[in-house]
């Protein structure tokens, strides 16, 4: 089978959400938070807002207006992988300084995951968008590897 990753995500706002105020709010948040960028585009006769994750891949969230937005799911999540313990820590103090200023940023503490060869250390965000952000590393005790074939990112 050929191997495959994420590409993107669409969410679908409510008609008249990605007004100029709420496109700025986003930028803001997610620029500073996990350095996305956000740029307008042209798609399905709208100007829609796509966040992109990193300017080196292809991944990205749409955000686009439709008369049947997405309800917000109570656990439903899109999981971002961190490296370390200590990046997992730095973004959740970003994401606690802006809960300070902002109450409608929502966040859900989790004791750690301990599994017999990994643990998961992690917090779920919600900030302007209709879905939860889980927000994770996995840590392996020594001597126990990765799974193979995992997607391995490689500074050039």
């Amino acid at each position: 089978m050929a191997k495959m990753r994420f590409n993107h995500m669409e969410l679908t706002l409510p008609l008249g959400t990605l007004t100029d105020d709420y496109r700025a709010e986003v930028r803001e948040f997610y620029g500073d938070v996990f350095g996305w960028t956000a740029t307008d585009t042209q798609i399905l006769k709208q100007t829609a807002l796509l966040l992109s994750t990193d300017p080196a891949t292809s991944q990205f969230i749409l955000l686009a207006e439709h008369k049947e937005p997405m309800a917000p799911p109570p656990f439903d999540h899109l999981g971002l992988l961190f490296d370390t313990r200590e990046e997992v820590d730095t973004c959740l103090a970003k994401c606690e300084a802006w809960q300070e200023k902002d109450p409608r940023v929502e966040i859900k503490r989790y004791n750690d995951l301990v599994m017999p060869t990994v643990t998961v250390h992690a917090f779920y965000v919600r900030h302007l968008l209709p879905i939860h952000l889980d927000v994770q590393c996995m840590e392996r005790p020594e001597g126990v590897a990765a799974p193979s074939g995992r997607w391995v990112w490689v500074e050039d």
